[in-house]
């Protein structure tokens, strides 16, 4: 046989068979596409259900209504007040009397001296003792002069006698200042009622209504009035005539 016809022969039958195998494939293949295109959809997954919500889940506003009374916080208790004197017959009610410092004494009998160096006469202090207790006010806080208030009455200090005698000039009992020896024997002996003067050689102090006035003094309070004694011994006890 000749090449060219065996040749021939051999592409046709090759040929032949690719077409009878591609038939074969297509064959298979097309009842799986069939199958594949008849399968039923997949089932969609089942969704998960929440549990339900309360009722009240959501916020709420509360508004006013309209005409209902709003409630107000109960208000404190106040204080009780201090019931006011009755008046009387119509009478004013009596002012409030104005405090006054006792340190020493009930205030009725006994002067009060005060820290700054003045005194308060007692209430029912006759008019010389408060003569006294003034002009002792007026030179209270001045400085300790030796032989000071005898030159002169208004002085820039005194010293023990100047201080006595000028007291004592204030209420009329003196026309001149004395010192300290003379007055160991000045007026009447003894204590007096209102006003004692305690005198030696080398000093003298007077108490006036329950009082001292004394230049010691001064190294302790800076003034001449004090509330608080001293001791007594040495001294000579004086008073003037009705006091």
């Amino acid at each position: 046989m000749p090449e060219v016809m065996r040749r021939t022969l051999l592409i046709g039958a090759l040929s032949a068979c690719l077409a009878v195998a591609g038939c074969a494939s297509d064959e298979q293949a097309a009842p799986q596409r069939a199958t594949v295109a008849a399968a039923p959809a997949p089932a969609p997954a089942p969704k998960t259900e929440l549990p339900p919500l309360p009722d009240d889940h959501q916020a709420k506003v509360v508004e006013p209504v309209a005409g209902a009374a709003t409630p107000e916080p109960t208000p404190a208790p106040k204080p009780a007040r201090t019931p006011k004197p009755a008046r009387t017959n119509g009478a004013a009610s009596p002012s409030r009397a104005v405090s006054r410092p006792v340190t020493a004494g009930d205030g009725v009998h006994k002067a009060t001296a005060l820290p700054n160096g003045i005194a308060l006469p007692p209430l029912d202090a006759p008019e010389s003792v408060r003569q006294m207790i003034d002009a002792g006010n007026v030179i209270a806080r001045t400085p300790y002069l030796w032989g000071g208030g005898h030159g002169k009455w208004v002085d820039t200090g005194y010293d023990c006698s100047g201080s006595v005698s000028f007291v004592l000039a204030a209420a009329g009992y003196l026309s001149s200042p004395l010192a300290s020896g003379p007055l160991m024997s000045w007026g009447e002996p003894g204590p007096g009622k209102w006003v004692t003067i305690y005198a030696n050689q080398g000093h003298v102090w007077l108490t006036v209504a329950g009082i001292r006035f004394d230049t010691s003094g001064a190294a302790q309070t800076g003034s001449r009035w004090q509330n608080a004694m001293r001791s007594t011994a040495g001294f000579t006890l004086r008073h003037p005539p009705g006091l």
